[in-house]
């Protein structure tokens, strides 16, 4: 016989730690036999029952209950967990039935139950059932029972073998085969707190004889344990303030001065720096320059060596409990420093002025992050919640960032509902200017505004599938802007720059125009799905290539499609936005984003997504850095959105590759096409301009030598082959990019 001595009940005695006693008594009750069981059912194993250990004052129970686990006994017996084992126990007198499925680990529990004579009965799929006839409950009473199943299989095959009838099957009272083991163990239900429920506050014992309060929790003394003389990975590793993989003060592990601040109180502070270098070929002019003195040749040599330097550091200062729920309020800021160098073989290119020459180096510090985060209420027990953030703060407004990506001022309301199923944003941004090489933001204001809102619906058709709805409003106001290069921005200085209102005055550039959009990202089965559909609308007080006021009605839609398998992930996109056929009429029909930054169709290892291809003979851009948009705007970041362009469609096929779980692999394939040229024959001067870009081929390598990402490696080469559409406004000369970055996290 085995006792089991019953736990002394305490206050608060979390769920997690009742499922832990319970598991170890199972385990102990596994250490006890560890021989194969005979296929009969064997006597039952039990105790009596040991005095009642109760909480004072507590009120005797009149219910019982029944729990345990569901095991594969093997031939020979094994330990594995039986899920989805579906158990019904009938009780013999009234004909009350009660049932319950084993969980991931083969646990059952069935609580509250009235006392009697039951009858019990298992089953589970691939396996022969189980029924015990005779199983008797007694009031104030917990049964365990460890059960062992036979599979179908290993009961055919005994069945095959005469000369031991001893492994036949136990018949129940009805008569009804029975195959499998059992054992029991009984302990009364008032011995283990997580049968007891709804105990007044007066029946509690008080915190002083359950408690054992520490004055600080996190800094327990870890002892000298080291197994090997060798360096490696132990159990117990002393923290230092420069190690971000073990314990780490300044890494949110533990309370930051908790004298001063509370144990509540946690410091992220991230720092990191990456390294990215771009050889490159695009299209370039000569110009008239005393360069190469005597070309005649229009474009030029196109090679450029681009380095940038990015350090940057964050200072994260959060109140929370350090666990899944989220923090009451945050204090973040993060400043990034760029240096960067761009060498060009051609002049006019770093700046307007060709004494500028072909070399431009400049630096430049932006804040990135400066925002104040404050849980607002809480809306329900599963961390549901409404939160407010102020501030400079990082928004991606869709899952592969096709409408708007950016780190500028705003106000953020977020949380969610339904115990985190359903996700929302509402924000408003007030716009800084960019720095014009670095990206990074300045201090001056820009006079644009975005009113944003989406939200987030998990398993909204299929399981594993997220649906996303967007709504969002760009109020972009006319006004006047060179970049830190000398070229003018805004407005783009294409067509009519400036239209003279004989009234009012000068009429400039000036966007107000809404977006609706539906999106999805995830799984259906093996299949995965990502989908983009956006409908802009609104207008253009003065469009420079249409030379009036134009209304916009725009469309964009995405679809990828991939599956995995093994070690290889397959996948097909398409991506399209609409084209203006006639550029010169008052409705605008290409589509434009606020500001984008779409991970799709290969993202940096397509050379149309990450170069910026400049329409030379004029101010803007074919295609801007990290679009895939041929907007034709001055600037992505400093310039206003164009709705007057020419659309694109891709063709994207791809396959990426888990080469080992350090390295990852790219291959990407795109065709691609206008879907309008009209607007490139006006601003060119040029026509026929055929549909065809051309093929965009790239791949690439990323590697991280530690299994995360403190330390990641990626390089690649890219390249466009010019199609006939291309060969219009360029040469069929092969435009290409070499690529590396490295960067460093802490």
């Amino acid at each position: 016989m085995i006792f089991f001595s019953p736990r002394q009940v305490r206050r608060a005695f979390c769920a997690a730690c009742c499922l832990s006693v319970f598991l170890s008594a199972l385990d102990a009750a596994s250490a006890w036999d560890q021989s194969p069981a005979p296929a009969q059912v064997p006597a039952t194993q039990s105790r009596e029952p040991a005095p009642p250990t109760r909480i004072p004052r507590q009120q005797a129970q009149n219910t019982t209950a029944v729990d345990g686990i569901v095991r594969d006994a093997g031939f020979p017996s094994t330990t594995l967990p039986v899920p989805g084992a579906t158990l019904t126990l009938r009780n013999s007198q009234s004909g009350q039935v009660f049932s319950t499925t084993t969980s991931g680990e083969g646990v059952f529990r069935l609580f509250p139950l009235p006392p009697g004579q039951y009858q019990l009965r298992v089953e589970a799929k691939d396996y022969a059932p189980f029924v015990l006839s005779d199983l008797t409950l007694q009031p104030n009473e917990v049964l365990t029972l460890e059960i062992s199943l036979i599979t179908v299989a290993t009961v055919e095959t005994r069945s095959r073998l005469p000369r031991l009838p001893e492994l036949g099957p136990a018949l129940s009272a009805e008569g009804q085969p029975s195959y499998g083991t059992y054992r029991e163990f009984r302990h009364r239900l008032d011995s283990d707190s997580n049968y007891v429920e709804n105990l007044l506050p007066d029946t509690l014992p008080l915190a002083v004889d359950v408690y054992n309060p520490l004055p600080n929790r996190w800094d327990l003394q870890q002892p000298d344990y080291r197994r090997y003389p060798q360096p490696g990975e132990y159990i117990y590793t002393k923290s230092h303030w420069y190690d971000p993989f073990n314990r780490n003060r300044f890494k949110g592990d533990e309370p930051i001065w908790p004298e001063l601040f509370g144990q509540q109180t946690f410091l992220n502070v991230t720092a990191s720096s990456e390294t990215f270098l771009d050889g490159r070929r695009v299209p370039s002019p000569s110009n008239v320059s005393a360069e190469r003195p005597g070309s005649s040749a229009f474009f030029g040599k196109g090679g450029q060596l681009f380095l940038d330097q990015i350090f940057s550091v964050s200072f994260d200062l959060f109140h929370g409990d350090a666990g899944f729920k989220p923090v009451d309020w945050r204090i973040r800021i993060t400043p990034e420093l760029s240096l960067n160098n761009l060498r060009v073989q051609e002049l006019g290119i770093v700046g307007p002025d060709v004494r500028s020459g072909t070399n431009r180096f400049d630096d430049h510090v932006g804040l990135q992050e400066a925002f104040v985060e404050v849980k607002l209420h809480d809306i329900g027990p599963n961390y549901d919640l409404i939160s407010a953030r102020a501030g400079i703060q990082q928004f991606n407004a869709d899952f592969r960032g096709f409408l708007f990506v950016d780190e500028q001022p705003g106000l953020r309301i977020f949380g969610n509902l339904h115990s985190g199923r359903i996700e929302y944003n509402a924000a408003y941004f007030n716009f800084l200017e960019k720095n014009t090489n670095s990206g990074l933001n300045t201090f001056e204001r820009r006079h644009q505004q975005v009113i944003l809102g989406n939200t987030y619906l998990q398993d909204f058709f299929f399981p594993g599938y997220t649906a996303e709805f967007v709504g969002a409003w760009n109020k972009d106001d006319p006004s006047l802007h060179y970049d830190d290069n000398g070229f003018l921005v805004r407005p783009a200085p294409i067509g009519n720059v400036i239209n003279q209102n004989p009234g009012g005055g000068a009429i400039l550039h000036g966007i107000r125009v809404g977006y609706f959009g539906w999106l999805g990202s995830g799984h259906i089965r093996r299949l995965n799905l990502t989908h983009a559909f956006y409908q802009a609308f609104g207008e253009d007080t003065f469009n420079p290539l249409a030379g009036k006021r134009v209304t916009v009605n725009a469309q964009m839609a995405a679809v990828e499609l991939s599956y995995d398998k093994d070690w290889i992930r397959y996948r097909v996109s398409t991506f399209y936005t609409s084209g203006d056929a006639n550029p010169r009429d008052s409705r605008a029909r290409g589509f434009d984003s606020i500001v984008d930054l779409p991970n799709f169709a290969g993202g940096i290892f397509s050379f149309w997504n990450s170069e910026g291809i400049r329409l030379t003979g004029s101010g803007v851009l074919l295609t801007t850095p990290g679009s895939l948009l041929p907007s034709l705007r001055s600037s992505k970041e400093e310039g206003q959105a164009n709705f007057v362009n020419p659309g694109i469609f891709l063709a994207n096929a791809g396959a990426d590759f888990d080469i080992t779980p350090k390295l990852k692999g790219f291959a990407n394939f795109n065709f691609l096409r206008f879907e309008r040229t009209e607007p490139l024959e006006v601003l060119l001067f040029q026509s026929p301009i055929h549909h065809t870009i051309g093929e965009d081929l790239g791949v690439g390598v990323q590697y991280r030598p530690p299994l995360s990402e403190n330390i990641l490696i990626t390089g690649g080469a890219s390249m466009l082959q010019p199609g006939q559409g291309f060969k219009d406004i360029y040469t069929g000369r092969t435009l290409f990019s070499l690529f590396g970055s490295v960067k460093f996290t802490f």
